[in-house]
């Protein structure tokens, strides 16, 4: 039955796709247009097709994204047909064989990369790590695949101003604003970067991005005139020198001017490099020419206006590893004003605004960029899956947004590193033997440390020793990925092997003394003893910091005190004293946690720093490890969550009931050292029903005490009635919970 694509919708649907065939010219056949024409009907006759949160219907999406990526972009023939025709491919109405079939390898090949990375995020990236990976691991085995999820989260972005929740823009715009956004920087898309930045702004703080607004309109006028006044002179002596051009002031984007706003902490009037001029040359696509005429008009500006030598900019010379070529001046405008000028031909302009398909155009011209590079270490470091995989996720969106420093070797050789690169970044970016056995550098004929930051045009010669093995506190030099990556890979290893050796001292240990290994005692020891892991135990018998034999004695008392089990009550000093309750904890089926949209039976644990318990207002943060921890909303560390790390935040609630699950909860206790207030207080948490103490901690002195209570409780209205009671006894000022 007809029912899934509106009137309006058709009409849509038929529009889209003709404008879309003028954009692709000839690089889509006749018959493969037919073709197409064909399956977009037959998929508005199919009912089949789902819809987003936001209500767009998925092809006449497609089409939507196929529009940018050609216009935008840049991109035609194999990557268009891919992207009209994925959307219909996941609802089966079209086989991926036969796209191969009728429209060749290249098309399936494209809507394969689609198709796997729309699944993956169908899985929600922020709550699982490990889908976050793959998700951009797909994006990094296809470039194009890139481009399009670029241009479709553009789409996605423009349309959704009036429809869905609040809560799925929010996700939409901050995903946009991490993830998309630095993706499209990186691949020179500066144009759609800004875009989706400021929309993102703009469903995320829209009162910040309409206070922006607001009075970049107000001072439009005034802006205006400055910026007429200031081209004026520049046009009339580039005409006259014989070159072709065009020259304009650009506003520069709201979301810019916000992070200017916040670096600086300044008001918006105190921002004086609100817009730059660009001047675009129409030279002929030669490098040698391009060039000369850049640094010619360069001379001509900087004749008229004073520049600052510490803020130009020279990517002619080096390109960035996306392409992107340009000449950056800052110079003192009328008034006394600094002006960003920014000098590029024609050529240069496009590669800016369209990022790799540009480039790729002009490459007969240029050579290839460092891009291949760059995705090659994004794919070693997503490859080498450890437990610090949302590390390697918080490193890789930084790795997008550096900038760049050029050095070179002994030899001559250039090699393009991040902006802070040290010399150990540098000695691992060229093979992970040499950053291993590295011990510092010659950089230009002067030794310095491993932690010495290089700068563009150094002369660098890594030094070796073969004595030489990586450290932890090498995680603290190093600013890439890839040298992060082959450092905690190589620590494994040592550690791993370390490990094996320390075990087996252990064991040989345990049969000259004729003892048996049990696992579990040997567990509880190793937690008696203080260690947080089995690891960090061995690492320590590892460094000859714990004695083998000393081991097996505690061993043997662990032995004992697991066969003798009984309560324990130890005393302190007069001034203060200590008493612990040892017994089993109250177990009991789990609540019922609520994670994000409805999901449950996921894993998770609850943070230690909010002790968060039945009742309270709760969410989820997705921790390193790819679990989950739960805090309580008014978790001490919640805001700082919030600002550094959004995206890892879910929605949690709690559902079912309380009964049975007891929760360790540590309250303070302060007041007045009055006769009896430990036992009054004892007293009154024996006698509420559910509630158990575990210990009680109390220093006393000059008449004051202050107390900490460990009780198990098994939710926040017997917790509230117990800190109620409390606080009658004589001599008790507060209580308040940990």
């Amino acid at each position: 039955m007809d029912v899934f694509f509106t009137s309006e919708e058709k009409k849509e649907l038929f529009s889209l796709y003709r404008h879309l065939m003028l954009s692709a010219g000839d690089s889509i056949s006749w018959q493969d247009c037919l073709k197409l024409k064909k399956h977009l009907i037959k998929a508005a006759q199919c009912n089949g097709l789902q819809r987003n949160n936001f209500g767009m219907n998925p092809v006449i999406r497609d089409l939507q994204t196929a529009v940018i990526v050609a216009e935008e972009i840049g991109m035609k023939g194999s990557c268009l047909i891919g992207i009209m025709l994925h959307e219909i491919v996941k609802a089966h109405i079209l086989s991926i064989e036969e796209v191969n079939a009728e429209y060749g390898e290249d098309v399936a090949s494209i809507i394969k990369g689609l198709v796997k990375t729309n699944e993956l995020y169908a899985k929600s990236p922020a709550i699982e790590s490990e889908n976050f990976r793959n998700l951009l691991l797909s994006f990094a085995e296809d470039m194009r695949v890139i481009l399009i999820m670029i241009a479709d989260r553009v789409n996605v972005m423009r349309k959704i101003k009036d429809t869905g929740n609040e809560e799925d823009r929010n996700r939409v715009a901050n995903e946009a604003a991490y993830l998309y956004a630095p993706l499209a920087h990186k691949l020179g898309l500066y144009k759609l970067k800004s875009e989706l930045e400021d929309l993102s702004l703009k469903y995320t703080q829209r009162d910040t991005y309409y206070y922006i607004k607001d009075k970049l309109n107000e001072t439009k006028a005034s802006r205006d005139k400055y910026i007429a006044a200031f081209i004026e002179p520049i046009q009339k002596k580039v005409s006259a020198a014989g070159l072709k051009f065009d020259i304009k002031g650009r506003t520069k984007s709201i979301h810019s001017i916000w992070n200017k706003i916040q670096k600086q902490k300044t008001p918006f009037e105190g921002i004086y490099d609100l817009f730059a001029i660009r001047i675009i040359l129409d030279s002929e696509p030669e490098p040698a020419k391009e060039k000369q005429e850049c640094w010619q008009v360069y001379s001509i500006v900087t004749d008229m206006y004073q520049p600052n030598p510490k803020r130009l900019r020279d990517w002619l010379s080096i390109p960035k590893s996306n392409g992107y070529e340009s000449l950056h001046i800052t110079v003192m405008g009328p008034e006394g004003k600094w002006v960003e000028v920014q000098i590029r031909t024609r050529r240069m302009d496009e590669i800016a605004e369209r990022g790799l398909a540009a480039h790729w155009r002009y490459k007969g011209i240029k050579g290839e960029t460092g891009l291949d590079e760059w995705l090659t270490s994004v794919r070693e470091a997503l490859e080498n899956a450890d437990n610090d995989s949302m590390k390697v996720m918080d490193q890789f969106k930084m790795d997008l947004y550096e900038d760049e420093v050029f050095v070179f070797t002994p030899k001559g050789d250039l090699f393009k590193l991040a902006k802070g690169a040290t010399v150990l970044d540098f000695a691992f970016h060229i093979h992970s033997k040499l950053g291993c056995k590295c011990i510092g550098a010659r950089v230009n004929g002067k030794n310095v440390q491993l932690k010495q930051k290089l700068n563009s045009g150094d002369q660098v010669e890594i030094m070796t020793s073969n004595t030489q093995t990586p450290k932890q506190d090498w995680l603290n030099i190093v600013t890439t990925s890839k040298a992060r990556t082959k450092i905690r890979q190589a620590l494994k290893e040592m550690v791993a092997r370390q490990h094996d050796f320390a075990k087996e001292t252990l064991e040989r240990k345990f049969k000259n003394r004729k003892l048996e290994y049990d696992e579990a005692t040997m567990m509880r020891l190793i937690k008696r003893l203080g260690f947080k892991n089995v690891t960090e135990f061995y690492q320590k018998i590892a460094d000859e910091a714990l004695d083998v034999n000393e081991v097996l004695d505690k061993y043997i008392e662990q032995q004992k005190r697991d066969n003798d089990t009984h309560d324990e009550i130890v005393y302190r000093s007069a001034e203060g004293y200590n008493m612990q309750v040892v017994q089993e904890e109250t177990t009991s089926k789990e609540d019922v946690l609520v994670i994000d949209q409805n999901l449950k039976g996921l894993e998770f644990k609850l943070a230690k720093c909010c002790n968060p318990i039945y009742g309270d207002d709760v969410f989820g943060f997705v921790t390193v490890s790819g679990g989950i921890k739960i805090h309580r909303k008014d978790c001490p560390n919640a805001n700082q969550m919030r600002e550094r790390f959004g995206y890892r935040i879910v929605k949690a609630r709690w559902a079912g009931k309380s009964e049975g699950t007891q929760y360790p909860i540590t309250l303070r206790v302060v007041g007045h050292d009055d006769i009896g207030i430990v036992t009054n207080i004892t007293s009154i948490i024996s006698k509420e029903n559910g509630i158990t103490l575990r210990s009680i901690g109390i220093d006393s002195h000059d008449g004051l005490f202050s107390g900490t209570l460990t009780i198990m409780v098994g939710d926040t209205g017997r917790l509230e009635a117990l800190i109620k009671k409390l606080r009658t006894v004589k001599g008790v000022k507060q209580v308040s919970r940990n």
